[in-house]
């Protein structure tokens, strides 16, 4: 549900600059039209429940009384999921309660971060955010209207205006892996559009090296890559990453995860254009291909299928 927001709002960014785009600073514009929307994301954060574990871990420290708040966990896991009170989620409680009193006991040091448990975890997320970049995905991202031209849109205006439907396309296929995720894993949705990631990106590098008079192949391409990264590392590789670091390494885990991606995507974003007037369109896709195809290698030997199991359960899984 976090990817299929986050494509909403890229949806509404390309539908928006598609209107501003013959405007004469119109950039001004597309800054304007995102704050109404950054005032009620403010507003909506104060009725956000707090996570049982973190007031779980409160808990354990001392800090409040015991009673009280797992009474308060209770409520926000019932909160989260929509669902009335029950003996499960009390159980749950009590589980987690004691994993984070035997955690509490053994906290993770600098060290201790690359070494064991705590290393898998770091390369199984890391590695996933890590590809998710360099597939490419930002190229495709930030210069959807300048591939567009080049395949054959001339005017800026129709090249962005094209590119809506790569948007909508983002979304409909986000929606998609919104309902099927956990019935049909993750491996396999990572396995499946990965490999037609690295399909589509050589398609697109054969196209800018033999058929540049079918820009058709290009769209198709582009469309293609799109739908599948949108099944794949769009939305599976946030929620790993979130699922695979262990409880007392979570905090830390995540931090460097969140920061190998957008170093990662900083690292594309900004080489993209360089790239192409070094060594070609054409050869730069190809070089996102075979990133893709050694992404492919990594998923298959790397990473868990972590369907319908607890974090706890999760983390007794990666040895």
């Amino acid at each position: 549900m976090k990817e299929f927001f986050i494509i909403l709002g890229l949806l509404l960014g390309y539908t928006l600059s598609s209107i501003y785009v013959d405007f004469v600073a119109g950039w001004r514009y597309m800054y304007a039209s995102s704050a109404p929307v950054c005032l009620i994301m403010g507003i909506g954060m104060w009725w956000l429940p707090p996570s049982p574990r973190w007031l779980l871990l409160s808990a354990t420290q001392g800090k409040q009384d015991i009673t009280t708040i797992k009474q308060l966990a209770v409520s926000c896991f019932c909160r989260l999921r929509g669902q009335a009170t029950d003996s499960s989620s009390l159980q749950e409680v009590d589980s987690i309660l004691d994993e984070l009193r035997a955690d509490l006991e053994k906290q993770v040091t600098i060290g201790e971060i690359f070494q064991g448990k705590c290393l898998k975890a770091l390369i199984i997320g890391g590695g996933l955010v890590f590809f998710q970049q360099v597939t490419g995905q930002p190229s495709v991202l930030y210069y959807a209207a300048t591939i567009l031209q080049n395949a054959g849109f001339d005017a800026a205006s129709d090249a962005t205006r094209v590119s809506i439907l790569i948007g909508l396309l983002k979304l409909i296929m986000t929606g998609i892996a919104v309902f099927v995720v956990d019935k049909i894993g993750r491996r396999p949705m990572l396995i499946g559009g990965v490999s037609g990631m690295a399909i589509s990106l050589f398609l697109l590098s054969t196209y800018y090296t033999l058929s540049k008079d079918l820009p058709f192949i290009a769209v198709i391409a582009l469309l293609s890559y799109v739908g599948c990264y949108q099944v794949s590392f769009g939305p599976i590789g946030w929620l790993m990453i979130s699922e695979v670091f262990p409880l007392r390494f979570r905090g830390r885990g995540l931090s460097i995860a969140v920061l190998v991606n957008f170093t990662s995507n900083a690292l594309v974003t900004f080489s993209f254009s360089l790239l192409q007037d070094w060594v070609g369109t054409a050869s730069v896709f190809a070089g996102f291909g075979v990133v893709a195809t050694a992404a492919l290698v990594f998923i298959y030997f790397t990473v868990p299928e972590t369907k319908g199991l607890t974090l706890e359960e999760i983390e007794a899984k990666i040895i």
